[in-house]
């Protein structure tokens, strides 16, 4: 069972039938007990970060969220679930985020031959991080965002892409893995990695 947390900005039903496309069950739900009490969680996330985490605070979920993470159990960020994760985003101002990774999330700055946001397939490179995930450099995953993250510690990085200069296209730390793209929109590669994260060992801390 994987459980999907609902805070009304996510595309969640996209999300839950790629994670039973996986052959695995997910629920979505936006109570605090059954975040605590699940195997396996995503966050996923559309919209502003300012707004998406206020909303999760107004819920009272974002000790939940973090206890789980903390937990060692399986966790993936998808999208504004990655930029999250950080210390702070500056989409609208300054907003402080969960703080589980040392970073922040800024805005794309590029030339006028590239137009923000960043929408639509780009390639990965993987970085040693993501070695175990099954998934090779050049594979094209789907974007849509105007905004990434900045991890402090490198070697969290478990994949870059490129877009008017590298940049991180998601995070692996122990448990935790999160992706700036979106992999229920991915066609075959998303559903790979998504049933890799369904499917991985749990190994509790």
């Amino acid at each position: 069972m994987i459980t999907i947390v609902d805070y009304q900005m996510g595309n969640l039903r996209s999300v839950q039938k790629a994670v039973e496309r996986s052959g695995v069950e997910a629920k979505i739900t936006s109570d605090a007990s059954e975040i605590a009490a699940a195997e396996r969680l995503i966050l996923p996330g559309v919209g502003a970060f300012g707004d998406a985490i206020a909303e999760i605070r107004r819920r009272d979920l974002e000790q939940p969220i973090k206890d789980f993470i903390a937990s060692g159990k399986p966790f993936l960020g998808i999208c504004l679930g990655l930029q999250m994760l950080f210390e702070q985003g500056f989409e609208g101002g300054t907003h402080e985020g969960l703080g589980v990774l040392k970073g922040d999330v800024i805005a794309f700055d590029l030339p006028d031959q590239y137009k923000v946001p960043h929408m639509g397939w780009n390639a990965v490179d993987v970085q040693p991080a993501a070695e175990d995930w099954g998934v090779r450099s050049g594979t094209h995953f789907y974007f849509v965002h105007s905004y990434f993250v900045r991890p402090t510690d490198p070697s969290v990085v478990a994949l870059t892409c490129d877009y008017g200069g590298s940049f991180c296209a998601a995070v692996r730390q122990g448990n935790l893995m999160a992706t700036q793209f979106h992999p229920e929109k991915s066609q075959g590669d998303g559903l790979r990695l998504m049933q890799h994260f369904a499917t991985s060992p749990i190994e509790v801390a």
